[in-house]
C-alpha cells in the first residue's frame, strides 16, 4: 500500500534541517554552502556567546542519541566550572543494532556537524573538538576528516580563522566497542586506554576528557545547532510536541514495503511516518507482528500500542518503551521473534565491557538461556530464571546493564508466551 496524502502537521520542506540526508546532492564544501551552511556565521558569532546559549535553551533541543537530556542544560552545567581548558566531544560511535540515522550525516552533511561544533564551542569556551567516530565507518571518518580539511582551508575553522574564535576539530575512529558509545567510555577510549565507563561522580563537565571539563553530544544534536542559531530557537520549539520539540532524522527499517531515511517532526503519530514514508506494513498492519521504536535497546511495542503510538520522549516511555535514536525496526509476522531476540541477548553479551559481575554474569545467563529454548532444550524453570536475571539488572557504573535487559524485558511481557512454546517441560 502506497500513502500518498501527507498529515498537515508534517515537517515543511521549508523546515527541513537535513536537505541531503540521503545524498542526492554533493557534500563538498561549495554544494554545503549553497544549502546554506555557514552563511551569516559571522553574524550569529557577533551576537555573542550568551545569544547562542539563549538560543538553545528557547529550542528545547534534547539530545537525539537515547538518553534525550535536555542540551542547553548540559551546556549550562560546563560553563560552572572556571578550570581550563574545556573540551567538546561529538559521539559518532553509532553501534545500536538497527541505527545508521548518523552515518548518513557524517557522509552527506559533514559541514553542519563541523559548523555545529564551532558554534558550540565558541559557546562553552571550547578550542579543540573531538569527534569520535564508529570504527566500521571507515568512509564516513574519511568524508568528515575531507571536510575538515575544506573547512580550514577556507578559513572557516583553525587558528586565526575568519570568525576570531581559535577551534580545532580531530576525527577519532573508535575500534568497534558499543560501549564507547556512553560518554565516560568514549573518553576513556579518546584518552588512549581500553574504552570502559567511569564512575560517576565526578560527572564529565567536572573531569572528563583529560580530567577537564568536557561536554558530550551526538552527531545528530550537534548538527542541529547551526540551525537553531540562524533560524532561532522558537523556530525549533514551534516544531513537534511539548517535551519533544523540532525536526528529527527516522530511520525505517525491517518488514515495510520502502526501508528509509528521513526527517520529519516529534510528535507525530508512529503509524503515519511508516504509512507515509516505508509506505505501509509489508502485508499490511494485520501482519505486523511488533515494532522496536528507538534501537535494540528500546522495548519492542505491540500492533495495538504501534497504531495509536505517538513519537515523542515522554509518550513512547509512557507505553513501556522509548524514543531511544528514532530507528524503527518493524517486524512481521514472518519473524522468528524468538531467534531475534536471541540475537539481541547475545550481542549484548559480546558487548558488556567487562567491568561489572551483574553485567557480565546477566548478559551472558540471558544469551544462555535463548540458546538453550532455541535448540530445543529449554525448560519453563529456564524462563523464569530469565525473568529473575533481566528484572533484576539495574544501572551501576553505567546504564549498559539497562540498555541489555530492558529488551528482554519488554520482550517477555509480551512474548513470554513463545518462549513457553518451544520449553520441553
Amino acid at each position: 500500500m502506497t500513502v500518498t496524502t501527507r498529515p498537515a502537521y508534517m515537517l515543511n520542506k521549508r523546515d527541513r534541517i537535513f536537505t541531503n540526508i540521503n545524498g542526492v546532492d554533493e557534500s563538498d564544501l561549495q554544494s554545503c554552502m549553497k544549502r546554506g551552511d555557514w552563511n551569516d556565521t559571522q553574524k550569529i558569532i557577533a551576537n555573542g556567546k550568551k545569544y547562542i546559549l539563549d538560543e538553545v535553551r528557547k529550542s528545547e533541543l534534547r539530545g537525539r542519541s537515547g538518553a534525550g537530556l535536555l542540551t542547553y542544560k548540559k551546556w549550562e552545567e560546563i560553563l560552572t566550572s572556571k578550570q581550563l581548558p574545556h573540551y567538546l566531544c561529538i559521539n559518532g560511535n553509532e553501534s545500536e543494532p538497527g541505527t545508521c540515522k548518523d552515518r548518513q550525516i557524517l557522509q552527506n552533511e559533514p559541514q553542519k556537524i563541523i559548523e555545529g561544533a564551532f558554534l558550540a564551542s565558541y559557546a562553552l569556551d571550547v578550542h579543540r573538538c573531538y569527534v569520535y567516530v564508529r570504527g566500521h565507518y571507515t568512509k564516513e571518518a574519511k568524508r568528515l576528516q575531507l571536510a575538515i580539511d575544506e573547512a580550514k582551508k577556507a578559513n572557516l575553522i583553525g587558528k586565526n580563522n575568519k570568525f576570531g574564535w581559535d577551534f580545532e576539530i580531530n576525527v577519532h575512529p573508535g575500534a568497534g566497542a558499543y560501549v564507547c558509545g556512553e560518554q565516560t567510555g568514549l573518553m576513556t577510549s579518546l584518552e588512549g586506554n581500553p574504552g570502559t565507563p567511569r564512575q560517576k561522580p565526578p560527572q564529565p563537565f567536572e573531569k572528563g576528557l583529560f580530567q577537564c571539563p568536557t561536554v558530550v553530544d551526538n552527531v545528530e544534536t550537534i548538527s542541529t545547532i547551526s540551525s537553531i542559531c540562524r533560524r532561532g530557537g522558537k523556530w525549533f520549539s514551534s516544531l513537534g510536541i511539548p517535551g519533544s520539540r523540532g525536526p528529527k532524522i527516522y530511520q525505517i527499517s525491517g518488514h515495510v514495503n520502502r526501508p528509509c531515511i528521513v526527517e520529519e517532526t516529534l510528535g507525530m503519530s508512529l503509524k503515519e511516518l511508516i504509512d507515509v514514508h516505508g509506505s505501509g506494513v509489508r502485508g499490511g498492519w494485520d501482519n505486523l507482528q511488533c515494532i522496536i521504536p528507538g534501537g535494540t535497546s528500546c522495548p519492542p511495542i505491540t500492533k495495538e500500542q504501534a497504531k495509536n503510538a505517538i513519537l515523542g520522549f515522554d509518550e513512547m516511555s509512557k507505553i513501556g518503551s522509548g524514543l531511544g535514536t528514532g530507528s524503527l525496526v518493524v517486524i512481521d509476522n514472518t519473524a522468528d521473534i524468538v531467534e531475534v531476540y536471541r540475537r539481541i541477548a547475545n550481542f549484548y553479551k559480546d558487548e558488556c565491557c567487562g567491568q561489572c559481575k551483574q553485567c557480565v554474569e546477566g548478559t551472558e545467563t540471558m544469551a544462555e538461556i535463548f540458546d538453550k529454548i532455541a535448540r530445543g532444550k529449554g525448560t519453563k524453570d529456564d524462563v523464569k530464571h530469565l525473568e529473575e536475571v533481566a528484572f533484576g539488572m539495574k544501572k551501576y557504573i553505567c546504564s549498559f546493564s539497562v540498555g541489555a535487559s530492558d529488551p528482554i524485558r519488554g520482550f517477555l511481557k509480551v512474548f513470554k508466551n513463545k518462549l513457553l512454546e518451544r520449553c520441553i517441560h
